[in-house]
């Protein structure tokens, strides 16, 4: 059961990273603002998303030193606020942009 995890997370971080660099790609090629902004906010999410897995990760393969857990700590926090501020952005851009195509 713990090495379907591992694998699971495994694929998910492979995902995760996929993901950000291809919305890292077509970000720096729009030429619309609001979408760049859009764009970079579902990247900011996969990229928190990354962090978190990379976090889970390590519990599951690494035994729990003082350095790991810290390790893991901030990079679970980190995740996580990059994730929420992803989402948030993603929210303001996509309201601006509907207010925007409205008038």
């Amino acid at each position: 059961m713990i090495m379907l995890i591992k694998y699971l997370l495994f694929i998910l971080l492979v995902v995760f990273m996929i993901g950000a660099a291809a919305f890292s790609l077509s970000s720096r090629r729009t030429s619309d603002p609001a979408e760049k902004a859009r764009r970079r906010s579902v990247m900011n999410v996969l990229l928190g998303a990354m962090l978190v897995t990379l976090s889970l990760m390590s519990m599951f393969l690494f035994r729990g030193s003082t350095l790991s857990v810290i390790v893991e700590a901030v990079f679970l926090v980190i995740g996580a606020f990059n994730i929420f501020s992803g989402l948030r952005s993603y929210g303001y851009y996509s309201r601006d942009g509907s207010r925007k195509k409205a008038s």
